[in-house]
Formats: structure tokens, sequence, C-alpha cells
């Protein structure tokens, strides 16, 4: 009896002292994202996914940052501090900040010698927008395109045709000032010129065919032809479409209670925007005008490792791998408005390929693929602020508080002064 008392007490003992090594055997991935009303249910409902398919590890949210600048700023300081993230997801236009800093880990290793990332169909431009300096930082995690959301009811009763949606910023403010023209809370027209990173201002000038610097990266090209045509588009949405100068939550809640007619934005809102309108009306998705030789600057976020030690690299490259391969894709997918850098699961009828069949609307961003381009970035310490001195700058234009080629004129002056010399 008193033996076997004893060998009890040795096993709950040998249990106890077990029980912290067991504890110790799973690895903590620290992850840090932003834009949580996009993002946080999708973000957590991956983890316990990924969780439950590698009890090993644990995914831990830092509180989410508000935007990609904010998040930026978050990491940066982190790097000071050495209390980096494991895993960052980044807009595509703050990713070189970290690789000339030093602080970000490539991940060309980790994919030469996964032979199961490459059987995720990742595309190969997709993947190139993670690329910095000929090196793979970045996993394409959500992708987006500007687009333009269309109430349908109201275009009808203006007299437009869905059949035949205008592809012109002339005949979007036409169809804009006859919906205005319904009369009562009825709006025509609204474009969310202020998207971080100034996206969309990038937009209005790839898409007419100029850049943002000289190949160089010494001179302002921005007030050449294109951006003269991209800030007068500008202010002629406010002169001749009936734009506001409202903010972006003002207008996403205009046009998902269905008195707004025309909304310019990116695709990333298509997944909520569909859930809140329901049946209110119907919704359609058109393309962003361009010209002939037009682009437009791909957005959206990357996955990002900053883990020094191997066994926290290792990791986090399996949980990079799993938010961006096949099933964190389609996940995204159905909760947003992006697209995937793994483009093979849109055919595989498994994932989504019977989603996109039935949701049409998600279509027109992946249409515009083969004219999309990079989000720029600018070069140097004053990244961050030549992006808020061009935001002032275009908040005067739709203010009407400045002649928008006034505006472009101090805009270059004083962003060419923020460049590397």
């Amino acid at each position: 009896m008193l033996r076997r008392t004893m060998m009890k007490a040795a096993a709950a003992a040998a249990a106890i002292v077990a029980a912290p090594a067991i504890a110790q055997s799973t690895t903590e991935i620290v992850v840090e994202y932003s834009i949580p009303d996009l993002f946080k249910a999708l973000h957590e409902e991956i983890a316990r996914e990924f969780m439950k398919a590698n009890p090993q590890y644990k995914i831990t949210f830092r509180a989410p940052q508000p935007g990609y600048e904010e998040i930026t700023q978050s990491v940066l300081r982190a790097a000071v501090t050495n209390t980096l993230p494991d895993v960052a997801y980044h807009g595509l236009n703050r990713q070189r900040i970290f690789v000339d800093r030093g602080i970000v880990q490539p991940l060309d290793g980790f994919i030469a010698a996964d032979t199961q990332f490459k059987e995720f169909g990742h595309a190969p431009g997709l993947l190139d927008i993670g690329k910095v300096k000929g090196k793979q930082y970045g996993i394409g995690f959500s992708l987006s395109t500007p687009i333009i959301y269309v109430n349908g009811d109201l275009v009808e009763k203006a007299g437009g045709n869905l059949a035949a949606l205008p592809a012109t910023w002339d005949g979007i403010f036409e169809l804009a000032r006859k919906i205005k023209a319904l009369g009562g809370n009825t709006q025509g027209f609204h474009f969310d010129w202020d998207i971080t990173g100034n996206w969309m201002f990038q937009a209005l000038v790839f898409s007419n065919g100029g850049t943002m610097l000289s190949a160089d990266e010494k001179k302002v090209t921005f007030d050449g032809d294109a951006g003269k045509q991209a800030i007068a588009t500008l202010s002629r949405m406010v002169k001749e479409g009936t734009m506001r100068d409202v903010a972006q939550s003002v207008a996403l809640q205009d046009f998902t209670s269905g008195t707004m007619g025309i909304w310019g934005h990116s695709t990333s809102r298509l997944g909520g925007v569909t859930k809140q309108v329901g049946d209110k009306f119907k919704l359609r998705t058109a393309a962003f005008p361009t010209t002939a030789n037009g682009r437009l600057p791909m957005g959206g976020n990357t996955a990002m490792l900053f883990a020094k030690d191997p066994a926290k690299q290792k990791a986090a490259w399996d949980y990079i791998k799993f938010a961006t391969g096949p099933i964190g894709a389609t996940m995204m997918v159905k909760a947003t408005g992006y697209f995937p850098s793994a483009l093979k699961v849109a055919d595989d009828p498994a994932l989504l390929k019977d989603f996109y069949a039935a949701n049409p609307n998600h279509l027109v961003a992946m249409k515009q693929l083969p004219k999309a381009t990079g989000w720029y970035a600018f070069p140097g310490e004053n990244g961050l602020k030549i992006t808020d001195v061009i935001k002032d700058h275009l908040q005067s234009v739709v203010a009407q508080k400045a002649e928008p080629m006034t505006a472009l004129a101090a805009m270059s002056k004083e962003v060419q002064a923020l460049l590397p010399a």
C-alpha cells in the first residue's frame, strides 16, 4: 500500500514538473496588423484555423493600428526598443522603409526550401509586389485595385443603363448630376481621394499614363501632363460631379444606405458593402476609368517577417504561408473584396470558383490586373511626410480653397525639397 502511494505521489510530481515543459513547447507568434474594421474578425478566424492545424503554435495579436501609416510608425518604434513583432502586415507602399533600415527578414530562402509553397499557385506578378531591391520581403495577403461602385436602382431612375455604365469621368459626372437631380437627400457621387498613402491620387496620375518621380527618383514628375489631368479631375469631381467634402465614413454610409449613386473606392470594401446593402438595391461594380496607356496602382498589404530567432522565423514562415495560402486566401476573399496572391484558388471548385461565379462584382478588380502597377513608395527618411504634404494640398482642392494648378505647383515644390539629395 505504502509503495503504491509513493508511486502515485511520484507520478503526480512528475506530472507537475512536466506540465511547464509541455506548455513551453508551444511557440508564440506575435502578429501586428491594421485597419481592424476590415481585418480584425478575419485575422482572428485565420489564427484559429492555423492553431487548430498547428497546435504547436500560439498566435498572439497586438492591438491593431488604425491604418498603414500608423502600423509603420509602430513597427519602427518597436525596432528601436527591440520589441518587433514576429509578423506584421504592411501596405504595399510601406515595405521599402523596413528594407532600407534593415529590420525585416528576406523570405527567398524559405520559399526556395518549401515545396508546398510552390503548389499554392501564387501568381509570379503578384509575388513581385512583395519584392524590394530584387529580394522577396512580403507575401501578398490582400490585394486590390480601385473600382467604381454603383447603385443600380438610382442609375436606372436617373435614366442610366446598367448594361452600359460610363467608362469615362465625363460620363460618370454626367450620370452623377442626373442622380443628384432626383432630389431629396439623394447624392450623386463621391470619390475617396484620401485613402491612405495617396493611393487614389496615384490612381488618377497613373491612369493617365503618369508617374510620381523620375526613374532615378531624383525629380518630381507628377506635375507633368498626367498629374495636371489628375488634379483637374479631382477638382471637377466637386464642381461637375456633385462631390461633397466629407469623410470616407460619411460616403460609405450614404452609399450603403442607398442614398448615393456612384462611389469611387477600393475593391477592399466590397465584401462588407455587399452584406450591408443586402437587397436594398442592385449593387454593381465598374472599372476605374483609364486612358489607353494608363495603369492602376495595386493596393492592399503583404505579410512580412521580422523575427530574428531562427526557431521563431520558422514558426512565422509557417503562419505566413498559411495566411496567404489557399485556406487563408479563401477566408480573406469571402470576408472582404480583396483578391489573393494565390490566384489558383479562384479556379478551384473546392475553394473560390463557385464564389466568383456567384459574385461577379468581385471579378471587376481582378480583370484590371493587366493594367496593375506598384503602389509607389517615396524614397528616403521623408517618405511618410511626403504623403502628408500631398494629402494636405489635395484637401485644399477638394475644399475649393485652392485652384488645382496652384495646389499642384506648390505640392510639387514641397515634395521636391523632401526628396533625398
